[in-house]
């Protein structure tokens, strides 16, 4: 088995960056109490059934579902087609991004289906993918992805693509071609997965899209795409077993929540995260959602009107220090930057000799690898220098065991940050106007007092039109 990731947090304390801008040990052993406190509800929440995300590692009846599925159907299908949103989405983008080559869609060797993962209404972007599909619909897969099956994105798109079905292989069965992830019991897209006998995946109780990569949701494309699911799980595992101690310095998951939240009580709300690796970037996509859906809250867990939550904020080393990092060194000092750091690459590639340019001498015959972590360390060094306090998970390669165990262990934090600020860390009551808003515009006859009160809204005020 691989190594573990490591997490590192010197260049956040006060010795680093300075008393005004680090924290002092003090400030963390004063949230051990808590902490503790927080380790042993979080062990009676899942004890108690009411965590189960947790548990997802074990449901080893979860993986033997996927993987007699994608034997099944390995080798039939040239394209897989994902139609989710948020949670039922960023996930797979996630593991595909990582796990797989950046050219993967692009490879006649690959041993897997192209996976497209259709996460927006936009017309443009799933039109260019319904003409790219033209002449190949008898080899591709749809993975409609709903636990209610009334997300008005992923629907209209399952219509999109039911009609499609039907209109260019009119003799095809449409359970050939359209698998579903979906509650087990109810909802909509139940009732249709029943009435049209298709194959179905669970979306599992009680665990919210923002924490279902590890279920059926994210590890169906993945294994379709030959990452190895088993070990990702076994990562999970093993840092379930490094986030259960309930001493603060023993627990990454407890002390990435702790120094996150010592900082947010001293104004920096901003959390930064900046992998040195394009694999990694998507990671950041399926963190920011994590981080923001589960934190952003208007109230309290007793009914207190605090809003609350820390912004997660997505860079890219080295692009991005050639766009935010002025920002992050000169800006205001409200941030916490969480780089991301690999030791060893999948490849790597030699400098070419600059025997005619001087200039570029030192740059030749040397590693990219050296390259894009000496840019790492430089840029760490450098807000280090203007007191902006930094972290880094480091990956001592970027594997399914890795990216299993960072997935955990950033669930596990988000449930600790969420405690540290008195919120229920579980539910997104404000995503769910703009999604009734959303059904009233588009004729819903459930929400046509909603589409009354936004009638005023489509009025342009031409005095106010610049």
């Amino acid at each position: 088995m691989t190594k573990p990731i490591t997490f590192y947090y010197k260049n956040a304390l006060a010795e680093a960056v300075g008393p005004d801008h680090g924290l002092d040990p003090a400030e963390l052993e004063k949230l051990q109490p808590r902490i503790a406190q927080i380790t042993k509800l979080l062990a009676d929440q899942r004890a108690g059934g009411t965590l189960p995300y947790r548990d997802l590692p074990y449901r080893t009846e979860m993986a033997q579902q996927v993987h007699d599925l994608t034997n099944r159907l390995k080798g039939k299908f040239e394209n897989l087609i994902v139609l989710g949103i948020g949670g039922s989405a960023l996930g797979n983008i996630a593991l595909q991004t990582a796990l797989n080559s950046p050219t993967y869609n692009l490879q006649s060797a690959r041993t897997g289906p192209r996976l497209f993962v259709m996460d927006n209404v936009d017309p443009v972007q799933l039109g260019s993918l319904l003409d790219l599909l033209q002449g190949q619909l008898d080899r591709t897969l749809f993975n409609v992805i709903s636990k209610s099956g009334q997300t008005a994105e992923t629907a209209s798109q399952f219509l999109i693509i039911q009609e499609m079905l039907k209109n260019k292989l009119p003799q095809a069965n449409l359970a050939d071609h359209i698998i579903a992830t979906t509650d087990t019991q109810s909802g909509t897209l139940r009732k249709i997965a029943d009435a049209l006998q298709l194959t179905t995946l669970e979306v599992p109780a009680g665990v919210g899209g923002r924490f279902s990569v590890l279920s059926h949701v994210g590890l169906f494309s993945a294994a379709m795409c030959n990452i190895d699911i088993e070990k990702l799980l076994a990562g999970a595992r093993d840092m379930d077993e490094r986030v259960k101690p309930s001493e603060l310095t023993h627990n990454p998951a407890a002390l990435y929540a702790a120094i996150q939240f010592a900082f947010y009580q001293k104004g920096k709300n901003l959390s930064v995260m900046m992998p040195y690796a394009f694999q990694l970037k998507d990671l950041c996509d399926w963190y920011r959602q994590l981080w923001a859906e589960s934190l952003g809250k208007a109230h309290d867990q007793n009914g207190n009107l605090v809003n609350v939550g820390p912004t997660p904020i997505k860079a890219l080393g080295t692009t991005d220090q050639h766009s935010q990092v002025q920002l992050y060194r000169e800006g205001p000092n409200d941030k916490i930057i969480t780089f991301l750091e690999t030791e060893t690459f999948d490849r790597d590639l030699t400098i070419g000799p600059a025997e005619d340019i001087p200039e570029l001498a030192y740059l030749s015959q040397q590693k990219m690898s050296k390259l894009i972590n000496s840019e790492k360390l430089a840029t760490e060094f450098a807000l280090i220098q203007s007191q902006r306090p930094c972290l880094t998970v480091r990956f001592p390669e970027i594997s399914p065991y890795t990216v299993g165990q960072f997935i955990y262990m950033f669930e596990v934090a988000t449930s600790y940050m969420g405690e540290l600020m008195g919120i229920n860390t579980y539910d997104q009551p404000a995503v769910e106007l703009g999604k009734i808003a959303t059904f009233a515009l588009m004729g819903h006859p459930d929400h046509q007092e909603m589409s009354k009160k936004i009638e005023p809204f489509r009025k342009i005020d031409e005095k106010h039109l610049a």
